[in-house]
């Protein structure tokens, strides 16, 4: 598994290098800045669960390589963007200064927007299917879990909410929206490629459901009882910005209870396909179970 992991791992990287090609670009410092956010580090979370789908449907590969690239693009400018100091305002990111530290504000806010806009391109490409109205549904799949419905409006609730006392059911569905929708379209895009029937459909939505929210538990017990070294990050941010987190509403234990369980309810999912759909169970693990 852990050969199939690098593999893809591998993939994404060079497609992401050659589709940030620094020579075709009429703007050197921003590619720059764009590469440097965007290459050479990550758990490519996004674009694994878009080829372990691809996996399980029997989608085709070029379609899989856009839509693990436009998904991560859009990851990477969030991040980007949630870095900066009228957001979360950090320093270090995957163990290096964020973007606007290296970059400057102003081009750190133009490459996230630069990002975002090419993962759209990114799936309108025809060697994702000669068939428009699927393209088109890819597209539109992936404003719905960027906007506002989705991981934008997430971010945005994640801000009014600092200070304040939000109970669990708050805070679940904030972040169902701020991490689970990019998860959840990593999973239901790659599945739409490869034409997954209804019920296949159904069943993938709801493990896509279950462990988008486990990564956002298990990030929050990371900022807690995590090893700074390996996030490549502070440790405490949550604490110091006064922001609900399922530790600090639930507790650690509980919270390590609640990440097992919707583990569990994701992998009950997959239960009627077979061994190929043994990476997305491999991933669900990973995900309750990874220390950065």
């Amino acid at each position: 598994m852990k050969s199939r992991i690098e593999g893809y791992q591998n993939r994404i990287e060079g497609f992401l290098d050659r589709l940030l090609d620094p020579v075709q670009t009429p703007v050197p410092d921003m590619m720059a800045a764009m590469r440097y956010s965007t290459l050479g580090g990550g758990k490519r979370l996004r674009p694994l669960l878009v080829y372990a789908t691809g996996e399980a449907v029997v989608a085709p590969e070029p379609a899989l390589d856009r839509i693990a690239a436009a998904l991560e693009m859009i990851h990477v400018y969030s991040l980007i963007h949630d870095d900066l100091p009228a957001m979360d305002d950090d320093d270090l990111r995957r163990g290096k200064p964020t973007c606007h530290k290296a970059y400057g504000e102003a081009l750190a806010v133009l490459a996230g927007d630069a990002l975002q806009a090419l993962a759209f391109a990114t799936l309108t490409d025809e060697a994702i299917s000669p068939d428009p109205g699927l393209r088109l549904a890819l597209v539109s799949g992936l404003a719905e879990a960027a906007g506002l419905r989705g991981m934008a409006g997430g971010q945005a609730m994640d801000l009014a909410s600092e200070g304040k006392a939000l109970n669990v059911e708050d805070l679940e569905r904030m972040h169902r929206l701020k991490t689970g929708a990019l998860i959840h379209a990593s999973v239901l895009l790659p599945a739409r490629a490869g034409h997954a029937d209804a019920e296949t459909g159904r069943r993938l939505s709801a493990y896509a459901e279950c462990i988008g929210l486990a990564f956002q538990i298990r990030d929050d017990l990371l900022d807690v009882e995590g090893d700074p070294a390996l996030l490549g990050k502070a440790c405490g941010a949550d604490q110091l910005l006064n922001k609900a987190t399922f530790p600090s509403l639930l507790g650690v234990e509980a919270s390590r209870r609640r990440a097992l369980q919707l583990m569990e309810e994701g992998l009950d999912s997959l239960q009627p396909l077979g061994q190929e759909a043994d990476l997305l169970r491999f991933l669900a693990r990973y995900i309750v179970e990874r220390v950065h």
